[in-house]
């Protein structure tokens, strides 16, 4: 079958290197977190079969996520648990409050900066700016990094995460307002300067061209005919190519963006597709998510959080 779905998924089967711990951190997200945070690592990799991810990349991928204190193991008998550890949950609350919400945040006109104040090996310099570009940081003349709306402390403790706790005590965090002197530069210079606007925009541009055929599929496709793993791994991935592209997206509010910005567009084709997605993948999950005891949890109340018309953010 070459149809949209079948494509995406068998497009991702034949990709020569995949980046299974990224992956393994969105199925957490996704779909461990909202029944209790832990699975058997059996049932994961039973889950990730219809991927063609080998059993042996998996665990590997699993245990440098441990080594990296994402996840923790908790034994049960012969069989293991993998949780969530209390720093990885609250990476993923933060990072769902993005991913989830139905529509982008409002914006209080005020911009967060992190300036270093103190001198940085150029290495540190380069990881720094790395890990913050990643949580969509733009930066100005070099070394000043800039964002509408990002939690200072949360982007402080993501750095911790990244191996560079070293460096907070030489970066000071600042939230500032426009002080509208009359020749100044304006909010958008400010934008131009600091982000690349139509790298992201191309970046949003493909996420359409892939997924917006998917979504066509499943409008015209008669309810219930996706069967439930496609319907799993679909979401997975869905989730997955969105969740990357929000790490580089600083989320500007829509007085700083252009009219036809086609992140908006991919913000509703992802939540169109997903709530397609979501009643079949948790039947799926229902008849295959196990924990290392034998039990099968049910999907909590804040699955239906998601993509709800309020937005969480506002």
């Amino acid at each position: 079958m070459h149809a949209p779905i079948q494509q995406r998924l068998e497009d991702f089967r034949q990709q020569g290197r995949v980046q299974a711990g990224s992956l393994i951190i969105t199925v957490f997200g996704d779909a461990v977190l909202p029944r209790g945070s832990r699975i058997w690592l059996g049932s994961l990799i039973r889950l990730l079969e219809g991927l063609e991810l080998n059993e042996r990349l998996i665990r590997t991928s699993v245990f440098r996520l441990v080594k990296e204190e994402w996840l923790r193991t908790e034994p049960s008998g012969r069989r293991t648990d993998y949780l969530l550890t209390a720093t990885g949950q609250r990476r993923f609350e933060e990072a769902a409050r993005h991913i989830y919400a139905a529509s982008a945040p409002q914006w209080d006109r005020r911009w967060r900066l992190i300036i270093p104040v103190g001198e940085l090996a150029q290495k540190e310099r380069e990881a720094l700016r790395r890990a913050l570009f990643w949580q969509g940081f733009g930066t100005l003349a070099g070394d000043c990094f800039v964002h509408p709306g990002a939690d200072l402390g949360s982007a402080f403790d993501a750095l911790i995460a990244e191996g560079l706790g070293d460096v907070l005590g030489r970066l000071k965090p600042l939230i500032a307002a426009d002080a509208r002197f009359g020749n100044a530069a304006t909010d958008l210079d400010m934008v131009h300067g600091a982000w690349d606007l139509e790298g992201l925009a191309r970046t949003y541009q493909a996420f359409v061209e892939r997924y917006a055929p998917i979504l066509e599929q499943l409008r015209t496709d008669a309810p219930g005919g996706l069967e439930g793993e496609d319907a799993f791994l679909l979401r997975i991935l869905l989730i997955h190519d969105y969740r990357r592209l929000l790490l580089r997206d600083p989320e500007l509010p829509d007085v700083l963006l252009p009219a036809d910005w086609p992140g908006h567009q991919a913000r509703l084709l992802c939540k169109e597709i997903y709530r397609r997605l979501l009643a079949p993948s948790e039947r799926h999950l229902d008849q295959h998510f196990q924990l290392a005891n034998g039990q099968t949890p049910p999907a909590g109340a804040l699955l239906g959080e998601r993509f709800r018309e309020v937005d969480p953010l506002g």
